[in-house]
């Protein structure tokens, strides 16, 4: 994951969605999509369909959230035959990947682990429509290529560890899916697409 160079060319479903909105090139993930920040306060997330988690996910599962703890508001999302996107209001901070805070990654970690926190105790889990159990993500492992490592008993790894308790997980948990506000306080999360 990265800044990509600011005069990468904007996919025209991307300039659809923006309007007459000026853009700005913000994140490229690892899978080939790219995040724009407009000039009239969204975050516009385009990239093609994968096999890991969708647009629509995503949405789901902020608009969910959304009820317990701070996540963007889904403006809309949509797909084609081969691309995804998803429109967020923005919120005013910065992920704990931004350079301001890799500077300061005692704050940045501080921060995230304050976020998860509170989303651990916010959610609830009894009626939480969305699975991340072992069972679940091991059985999508082969659609994202995962393999065994080698000597790892596939039943060992099905099992999982015992549960100790119960809570929804962000389920991409890292500095870039965290938003710190200008004190370096936890502000939102962002990408729940695997939330569960």
């Amino acid at each position: 994951m990265s800044i990509p160079a600011p005069d990468l060319a904007v996919p025209g479903a991307v300039r659809a969605l923006a309007g007459r909105a000026a853009l700005r090139v913000a994140w490229r993930n690892g899978v080939g999509g790219v995040t724009f920040r407009s000039d009239d306060g969204r975050y516009i997330k385009y990239g093609p369909q994968q096999a890991e988690t969708s647009m629509r996910a995503k949405a789901e599962r902020m608009e969910r959230a959304r009820a317990f703890t701070r996540v963007p508001e889904v403006i809309e999302s949509g797909e084609d035959d081969a691309h995804e996107w998803l429109v967020t209001r923005a919120i005013d901070g910065r992920s704990a990947a931004d350079p301001h805070w890799l500077a300061d990654p005692a704050t940045a970690v501080r921060a995230v682990g304050e976020g998860l926190r509170a989303l651990h105790d916010a959610l609830p889990v009894a009626d939480c429509p969305f699975d991340w159990s072992v069972r679940s993500r091991v059985s999508h492992a082969p659609a994202r290529c995962i393999r065994l490592p080698a000597g790892l008993r596939e039943g060992a790894l099905r099992e999982g560890p015992p549960v100790d308790r119960l809570v929804v997980c962000q389920g991409d948990t890292c500095c870039p899916n965290t938003l710190l506000g200008d004190d370096g306080g936890w502000l939102a999360h962002v990408d729940l697409g695997a939330l569960g």
